[in-house]
């Protein structure tokens, strides 16, 4: 039986097709090219979304990128003024170049199925792109060398896909004003609508809100402070406000968007997701994180913390708790979130916990620093979201007597004040005044007990840097049993210390 079956194989492989043809569509490049070349208002109507490299046919290539140099230098693109600039020695089909620019001008249809024409040029080159990516995942899994791991081939194949998905969007090209003015109002109802008022996605700290007309898309927002600052406690109180406040409308062609607050990504670099979970179930409790884990907890205690659970468990939330990501691991991963479920806001905590490529990590960590935040910030462009990113701050603050953060504090601060669209320091000197306690009874205990009075529960937010806005202090309150961020309340409503 082996013989038989070795033969019918062959003949199958003799018979079946040894290759397939990529998808075209030869007479609609035609037809789209001859409407072009008689009425150059057709090329008008595709130039923003049609590029030449997506023709099929070579020649067709050549001939709409000379007519679009000729179009957009304010010349006449026609079979005559063309020729000029082909080989002459071409032969397609039997007519030369001048016969063949004839006849795609005398089969030409009208200017009204130029936009249509150009769609199916698109599609088709869209699918042979998706073609070309698949014949190279395929071809580097059989042939990927040793130190290719298959992790990073699924990397480059989703940046690719979602490089493709974005700059194939047919854009809408020129519009009425009247529509101009349209949007900017829904854009400005849209703000209406939003808490505080806001431009930009409100962070539920009415005072910060206020300085930094919220979180603005395509910003990278830094935060920055010591240990035992609460940055990632200001971190994780932003992203729950922001998910908490979400609000979204289906749109007419089924998309979701966004009307208030956001959908939220949480990249917990150091932290399980279990403990960023326990963190904001006492944020949102009152009930200390430590309370909680030694099970110290009261009846009514825990059906609080059962009943904002619940609650949480709807919340447009994600985390992805893994340790040790690259960048190009991030990026594909929030790509991939983005595409799935929707994206408005990226928290990544911290950056010092990333890792760049092998190239640059091999050269020095301020090289691997400068690659991690120049992607990032590319990343908030290309997925026009805020990202809020975390860092260390030197040890040179400690030897300071005023231990207010300071731009050059930032551990390999260059590339990270460069990049970044803002900068905020998370500053609490109450942390530091407690490690300072004098000898209880003496006349220094009693000074040292006003002062922590004054900064008792109080945290600064400094922004030492913002692109499109001022700089300045923002004053809040910071309750650190359940590691809560607040906004303070102005003086004259605060409650009366006792002995004033």
């Amino acid at each position: 039986m082996a013989p038989v079956d070795s033969t019918a194989r062959k003949l199958a492989d003799v018979t079946a097709p040894q290759y397939r043809i990529a998808p075209h569509n030869l007479e609609a490049e035609q037809a789209l090219l001859g409407a072009i070349l008689v009425n150059n208002e057709a090329f008008y109507r595709v130039s923003d979304f049609l590029e030449a490299s997506q023709f099929h046919e070579p020649l067709h290539q050549q001939i709409y990128q000379i007519a679009a140099d000729l179009i957009r230098a304010g010349k006449v693109a026609t079979p005559i003024t063309l020729k000029t600039f082909l080989p002459a020695d071409i032969d397609i089909g039997g007519l030369n170049v001048s016969q063949y620019l004839a006849r795609l001008a005398a089969e030409a249809t009208t200017v009204i199925n130029a936009t249509d024409y150009g769609r199916t040029v698109s599609d088709l080159a869209l699918r042979r792109n998706l073609i070309g990516i698949g014949e190279d995942m395929v071809n580097v899994a059989f042939d990927a060398p040793v130190d290719f791991a298959p992790r990073e081939q699924i990397e480059d194949a989703e940046r690719r896909l979602y490089e493709l998905a974005e700059t194939n969007r047919y854009g809408s090209g020129f519009q009425r004003f009247a529509q101009a003015l349209t949007t900017a109002v829904d854009m400005a109802a849209r703000a209406f609508q939003r808490d505080g008022k806001l431009s930009g996605i409100a962070t539920g700290l009415k005072d910060l809100d206020s300085k930094m007309g919220g979180l603005q898309s395509s910003d990278l927002i830094i935060v920055a402070g010591r240990p035992g600052m609460g940055k990632t406690a200001l971190a994780t109180n932003i992203a729950y406000n922001v998910a908490h406040a979400y609000r979204g409308e289906v749109q007419a062609d089924g998309s979701m968007s966004t009307v208030n607050g956001g959908i939220v990504g949480f990249f917990s670099l150091e932290m399980s997701a279990e403990q960023l979970a326990t963190r904001i179930i006492a944020e949102q409790t009152g009930i200390a994180s430590s309370t909680i884990r030694r099970g110290g907890i009261h009846e009514e205690e825990f059906e609080k913390i059962k009943d904002v659970s619940i609650e949480m468990q709807n919340l447009p939330f994600y985390v992805d708790e893994t340790g040790g990501l690259s960048i190009a691991q991030l990026a594909a991963r929030a790509r991939r979130l983005k595409r799935q479920r929707g994206l408005d806001l990226l928290v990544i905590d911290y950056i010092q916990l990333l890792q760049g490529s092998q190239r640059r990590a091999s050269e020095s960590r301020v090289q691997e620093v400068t690659e991690i935040t120049t992607n990032l910030k590319a990343l908030a462009k290309e997925l026009n979201v805020p990202i809020i990113a975390l860092s260390q701050l030197s040890r040179q603050v400690e030897s300071r007597d005023d231990k207010r953060p300071q731009l050059s504090d930032l551990r390999e601060s260059g590339s990270i004040e460069q990049d970044a669209d803002v900068v905020m320091f998370v500053f609490r000197e109450e942390y530091y005044l407690a490690n300072k306690e004098p000898r209880p009874g003496s006349e220094e205990h009693l000074k040292w007990q006003t002062d922590m009075a004054l900064v008792h529960g109080k945290a600064e937010l400094i922004i030492g840097k913002q692109r499109h806005g001022p700089t300045g202090t923002v004053q809040v309150q910071f309750e650190a049993n359940v590691t809560r961020f607040g906004d303070l309340a102005p003086e004259h409503h605060r409650p009366e210390r006792i002995g004033d």
